[in-house]
């Protein structure tokens, strides 16, 4: 225990935050570039829930996607409850960064999880001028 806290003393807040991001998120996503056969790194992911009371949406997180396509610690299992989702993937920046023209300035995927325990895996494969998702696991 002396030990634990002895390492406990060391580690500063924003270490503690990245800890924190590399938790196993309940609910996963990956963005593929199928143009250029890459992942699809710096773009910007919101996660929205539908408020049942006044069918609205309550922005939960947003970030930004990492090197692979991926944006580890999109929610914690605490937060993670049944009801209606949607990620926001904002596309349009994305390929503007990248000097390029799109027909979709962003692409939301909206979803229903009705079991909070099970792992769901949202991806985006994504072109120009069309993109696909599915449920992965």
């Amino acid at each position: 225990m002396k030990r634990l806290e002895h390492i406990r003393g060391h580690l500063s807040a924003e270490k503690n935050m990245n800890i924190a991001a590399t938790l196993p998120s309940p609910l996963t996503t990956h963005v593929l570039n199928i143009d250029h056969g890459v992942p699809g790194a710096n773009m910007t992911i919101s996660l929205h829930r539908l408020n049942p009371m006044s069918s609205e949406w309550d922005l939960l997180t947003t970030g930004i996607t990492n090197d692979d396509g991926r944006y580890p610690g999109l929610i914690s299992k605490e937060r993670f409850i049944a009801g209606v989702y949607k990620m926001r993937f904002e596309t349009g920046k994305y390929w503007d960064a990248l000097g390029e023209t799109c027909f979709y300035p962003y692409v939301e995927v909206v979803f229903t999880i009705t079991d909070s325990l099970q792992k769901y895996h949202v991806p985006l494969l994504l072109s120009r001028f069309s993109y696909s998702t599915y449920r992965g696991s």
